[in-house]
């Protein structure tokens, strides 16, 4: 089959490997039918490269059709129309049942620390292959699956694996009040979707964004939007009586704009040897923070930040004594996907599309463009918010 591989640091392209197998009774195989490209995948593009290895198959925002399943699998048929969830988890475990998908206990990568094992996505998360391909095999497919009807779209559906839960889940984590003001830092695909989504719950949403098209998109569904300027926290405390926002959600994550010593040093740990830069990635990274010390100057007294942008430095520094006298509450995570399905499956089936899934994608082009895409998507090129990819 064809699969989008990981070949170095700015580097994929589409190869031909070997077809994937039912490897454990409890498999499926997939025919994808659409994929994405996340915010995520840009990270391992640019900087998580010594977790990588030359030839492995990147994506996890994938749906399709089940075309073969495992001898163990109950849930699912040879037919069936189903989106994956980016994160791998059993269903059944002492995480699972409270929840947390993404801290299954059963998939847990403990030899890296981390959480559940994620399609597409580093030695750091299980190194599973991913969805950006022709097909795909699902581990544990009776609980790693939403299977959704025939009559809509793909694009109705599809963001259902990741970034539209990442969104939903990165409001509900911000107790945003009810009629209250919730900033959103980004306005990338799941900031779209978290200034949407707020804007469907009945809160004011005030959004920042350097990039004029994501501005202009946010727009259309009903967000005040901002550019990323030096005074856009005095800005927008201005507009909510002094105090700041009740919530704010940092949409960003690890690379940020601002703080060039840090970029170069995230450049620098990714062209060590990979062992070498492992370790020092491992106990001394550190992230691009100006999303969240931004957030945390905004946020009201008694207020919550809500981080949805993936982190991953261990060295980061927060300004404690500020969160502290400030009164904040901190929630972030990886998104348990399958938690929210139930809320929002209506929701994206509601033929008046209260979310906008059918606003989101701005490129839609065959797998063999996707290292095309790849660079575009990075460089913030030609209006692109979206990208889907049809094998």
């Amino acid at each position: 089959m064809k699969a989008l591989t990981w070949q170095g640091r700015r580097e994929v392209t589409v190869e031909n490997v070997p077809d994937p197998r039912i490897e454990e009774p409890t498999d499926a195989i997939i025919r994808i039918t659409s994929t994405a490209i996340c915010g995520s995948d840009l990270h391992l593009y640019e900087l998580f490269g010594p977790f990588i290895d030359k030839g492995d198959v990147l994506g996890h925002e994938p749906m399709g059709v089940v075309v073969e399943v495992g001898d163990a699998v109950t849930q699912l048929a040879v037919g069936d129309r189903v989106v994956i969830p980016f994160n791998i988890a059993c269903g059944h475990c002492f995480m699972c049942l409270r929840g947390l998908q993404s801290q299954c206990e059963t998939t847990q990568v403990r030899e890296y620390g981390s959480g559940a094992a994620l399609f597409g996505y580093t030695k750091l998360y299980g190194q599973v292959p991913g969805g950006q391909a022709e097909y795909l095999r699902v581990p544990l497919a009776d609980h790693n699956h939403i299977r959704v009807g025939d009559g809509l779209p793909d694009d109705r559906y599809l963001f259902l694996s990741d970034i539209l839960p990442t969104a939903w889940q990165g409001l509900q984590y911000a107790h945003v009040p009810d009629g209250g003001t919730v900033a959103v830092m980004g306005l990338g695909p799941v900031g779209q979707f978290v200034a949407r989504a707020g804007v469907h719950l009945g809160y004011r949403v005030l959004a920042v964004d350097p990039v004029p098209e994501r501005r202009a998109m946010a727009e259309r569904h009903g967000a005040s939007t901002f550019d990323l300027t030096d005074d856009i926290v005095a800005e927008l405390r201005e507009l909510t009586e002094g105090r700041g926002a009740d919530a704010v959600v940092d949409a960003v994550g690890l690379e940020a704009h601002g703080d060039p010593m840090i970029a170069f040093a995230q450049r620098a740990a990714g062209m060590l040897p990979d062992p070498l830069a492992r370790k020092v990635m491992d106990t001394a990274g550190m992230d691009r923070l100006a999303a969240v010390y931004a957030s945390i100057d905004l946020v009201r007294r008694g207020g919550t930040v809500s981080i949805s942008g993936v982190y991953a430095g261990d060295a980061d520094i927060l300004p404690m004594k500020t969160m502290f006298d400030k009164q904040i509450s901190l929630r972030m995570g990886q998104c348990n996907v399958k938690r929210w399905v139930d809320a929002l499956l209506p929701l994206v089936e509601d033929p008046a599309d209260p979310l906008g899934v059918m606003d989101l994608t701005t490129h839609r082009v065959p797998l063999t463009d996707a290292p095309l895409m790849y660079k575009t998507f990075q460089k913030k090129e030609d209006g692109c918010i979206k990208v889907v990819l049809q094998p």
